[in-house]
């Protein structure tokens, strides 16, 4: 009997080189702790369903613009629940100025 895929994480050495040649670092972590990209296959998700789903573009460069679009709006625009009903940037403009002030308080 074999193994499921889902109990193992695999790495490939080539995209782990890549990344390092490019500087990049990876936002794996390891089997069983919480950096396990949860965030971003939900991301993954949504886009899919919201833009790609259902949807022929005729060239290249009409794909490439509804995805520039479409994250400006996912970030700007688009209310998460998660984040008390406000769009990311504004979510990480408030956090910002509450670290700022923080810093100094100290």
């Amino acid at each position: 009997m074999q193994r499921s895929v889902e109990s193992t994480q695999y790495t490939s050495i080539d995209y782990t080189q890549t990344l390092d040649d490019a500087g990049v670092l990876g936002s794996i972590g390891t089997v069983g702790d919480a950096f396990d990209n949860a965030s971003a296959e939900s991301f993954v998700d949504t886009f899919k369903t919201e833009l790609i789903s259902d949807r022929v573009w005729a060239t290249r460069s009409q794909l490439e613009l509804a995805v520039v679009e479409y994250v400006g709006w996912f970030n700007n625009v688009r209310l998460h629940e998660n984040l008390g009903d406000r769009p990311p940037a504004e979510f990480e403009a408030l956090y910002a100025v509450k670290d700022r002030h923080q810093i100094t308080v100290r």
